[in-house]
C-alpha cells in the first residue's frame, strides 16, 4: 500500500501566526509500545498526554503535522455542552449515564482551561464565555428551553435579551442569547502544537509524517504498519475523525465528513474592534446551519461557518461569511480580508460522540460534530482510563457499536442540499 503524500498546512491564519511545532520526526524503525494511537489531533494527542502522566507507554502516528486536520483549523471556540440540550441526554442515555454525560460535556471547557494553564501552552487562551445567539422566533424558544434546563442543574448559564445582546455584538441581529460563563476561545494551532510539546515532555512520542497503512492482529498484539517502520501495541486508539479511512472495517461510513470554513479579517482599528464584541465572548447562532465568531487578541474577526465541500484557499471561497459580517457590523465594508481556509470535522448521525470497542484491545473514538476543541481534549482522560483499567473502567460516554449510515456514498449530494436547505429554512425562520 502506498503512503499517502505529505500536505502543507491549509493556508490559514493560525499557520502564519502559530507558535513553532514540536519536533515531530517520522517514524524510521520498527517499534513495540503499550498503546498506538492513530492520528495527531485533539484527541489522540489528549490520550497520549493523560497516559503519559500515569506511566504508560504512549506513541501517536500522525499522516501529517500535529494539529493538521481540524484540530488546527477550526473556529477555536471552547464551548460547553453538546448539540442535545440536557433533559434529552438523559432521555436519551437514562438518569446515571445522562447525569454523567451532561456532567461531563459541561465541564469540558474548564478542563481543558486548566490543562492549558498546568502545561503554560501558550495559544492566547481566554474564557470569556460562550453566547448562543437566536436571530427568530423558532430558535429564540430552542435557547429558551436550553437555558432553563441548564439553569436547573445549577450551570452557571443566564439568558440575555436582545438589549444586553446587541451592547454585548454590537449588532441588533439578535433576539436572544444564552451565555455560558464557562465558554471561550484559543488559537487553536497553536494549542494543538502545545499539547504535542506537552504529551513529549510527559513521555510520550509523536511521530508526523507517519501514516498508519494496515492494522491487524499479531499474536497477542496488534501491528501497524507505517511507510518506514512496522508499531506492535498491546492497545491501540484510533481517533481520526474527519479524515477517517478505511483502517478499521466499515468505520469511515459511521461519520459524515463536513468542510467548516473560516474567513479572517487584517487586525481591526481599535476603534472598529471595541464596537464588535466588546467584551470578547465567542458567540455562534442557533439554526439549522451554524454560523459562529470571534474576535482574537490581536483584533481580528474570524467568521465561520458551512461552506463548499471541497479545499478553499481564499476568502473570496467564502464570500457569503463576509457579506453576512458587513450586514452584522456595516463599519466593516472596507475592511480587508486576508484569509480564507477551511477543514474536514466529522458528523454522526445521531449528533453524539461516538466511542467504540470493536475488538479487544481497540478503542475508537470519534464524531466530535462541531465541538471538537474542548471536548477532544477532555475525551483524552476518559480514553486514557479506558484504555488503563479496560473493560471495568467506565467513562462519562456510552461505547457503542459500529453502525454505518445507510446510502453513505451519497454524503456529498446530501451535505450539500442539507447546507442550501439549512439556509432557506433560517432566512425563513422554520
Amino acid at each position: 500500500m502506498n503512503a499517502p503524500a505529505r500536505l502543507p498546512l491549509p493556508p490559514s491564519l493560525y499557520a502564519d501566526t502559530a507558535v513553532a511545532p514540536a519536533a515531530t520526526p517520522p517514524l524510521d524503525a520498527d517499534k513495540n509500545v503499550s498503546v498506538a494511537i492513530v492520528g495527531g489531533g485533539f484527541t489522540g494527542l489528549s490520550t497520549a498526554l493523560h497516559l503519559a502522566e500515569q506511566g504508560v507507554e504512549a506513541l501517536v502516528l500522525e499522516a501529517q503535522e500535529p494539529g493538521w486536520g481540524a484540530s488546527g483549523n477550526n473556529g477555536g471556540q471552547t464551548n460547553p455542552g453538546l448539540k442535545h440540550d440536557p433533559d434529552q441526554i438523559e432521555a436519551d442515555f437514562g438518569p446515571d449515564l445522562g447525569r454523567r454525560i451532561i456532567d461531563f460535556a459541561y465541564g469540558t471547557t474548564n478542563f481543558t482551561h486548566e490543562l492549558i494553564r498546568r502545561y503554560q501552552i501558550p495559544c492566547d487562551a481566554r474564557q470569556n464565555g460562550t453566547l448562543r445567539a437566536a436571530y427568530n422566533e423558532a430558535s429564540a424558544a430552542a435557547i429558551d428551553q436550553t437555558a432553563q434546563q441548564c439553569i436547573r442543574r445549577g450551570m452557571p448559564v443566564k439568558l440575555l435579551n436582545r438589549d444586553q445582546l446587541r451592547e454585548m455584538t454590537g449588532t441588533d441581529r439578535y433576539l436572544c442569547a444564552m451565555l455560558d460563563t464557562r465558554g471561550g476561545d484559543l488559537h487553536p494551532l497553536s494549542y494543538a502544537r502545545g499539547l504535542a510539546r506537552a504529551a513529549i515532555s510527559a513521555g510520550a512520542t509523536v511521530h508526523g509524517e507517519t501514516p498508519a497503512l494496515s492494522l491487524r492482529r499479531d499474536g497477542s498484539r496488534w501491528r501497524i504498519e507505517t511507510p518506514h517502520g512496522v508499531v506492535h501495541a498491546e492497545k491501540v486508539l484510533l481517533a481520526t475523525n474527519g479524515f477517517t479511512d478505511d483502517l478499521w472495517p466499515a468505520l469511515r461510513r459511521t461519520i459524515v465528513p463536513v468542510f467548516s470554513s473560516i474567513a479572517a479579517t487584517a487586525p481591526l482599528s481599535d476603534e472598529i474592534a471595541r464596537s464588535i464584541m466588546p467584551a470578547r465572548p465567542v458567540l455562534y447562532e442557533s439554526g439549522h446551519i451554524t454560523v459562529y465568531y470571534r474576535i482574537d487578541q490581536q483584533n481580528r474577526l474570524l467568521m465561520g461557518g458551512r461552506g463548499p465541500m471541497r479545499w478553499i484557499s481564499s476568502p473570496s471561497d467564502v464570500a457569503y461569511l463576509i457579506r453576512y459580517a458587513v450586514r452584522l457590523w456595516p463599519q466593516l465594508k472596507d475592511v480587508a480580508w486576508t484569509h480564507g481556509w477551511n477543514s474536514r470535522l466529522a458528523i454522526t448521525r445521531d449528533h453524539y460522540p461516538h466511542v467504540h470497542e470493536p475488538a479487544e484491545n481497540i478503542l475508537i473514538s470519534l464524531g466530535c460534530n462541531g465541538r471538537g476543541v474542548a471536548l477532544s481534549t477532555a475525551m483524552g482522560a476518559q480514553l486514557a482510563r479506558r484504555l488503563i483499567g479496560g473493560a471495568k473502567a467506565e467513562i462519562d460516554m456510552p461505547i457503542t457499536g459500529i453502525k454505518p449510515i445507510p446510502m453513505h456514498a451519497f454524503w456529498p449530494v446530501g451535505v450539500t442540499t442539507a447546507v442550501f436547505a439549512g439556509r432557506v429554512r433560517d432566512r425563513l425562520g422554520i
